[in-house]
């Protein structure tokens, strides 16, 4: 009987996906970002991740976690 293995990349790329297909694509770089996965085609990768998005948009997604992230700090060290 012979069984079919996908490759890690193919992995990752499927759970990718499934991530973008659920979640904000904000919410899913922050996960890329915490889990140090930087490797593959970036490129092509990115049009997928930020296709019709625009600098104001990405703005609009950055900005609340920029601010909450902000006043987080200075709860902690303040």
């Amino acid at each position: 009987m012979k069984v079919n293995i996908d490759n890690d990349y193919e992995i990752v790329k499927e759970v990718f996906q499934i991530l973008l297909e659920h979640l904000e694509t904000s919410k899913v770089m922050r996960f890329w970002s915490i889990c140090k996965l930087g490797y593959g085609d970036y490129l092509k990768l990115k049009d997928k991740l930020f296709a019709g998005e625009t600098v104001d948009s990405l703005y609009e997604k950055i900005k609340p976690f920029q601010d909450e992230k902000l006043a987080n700090e200075e709860v902690n060290n303040g």
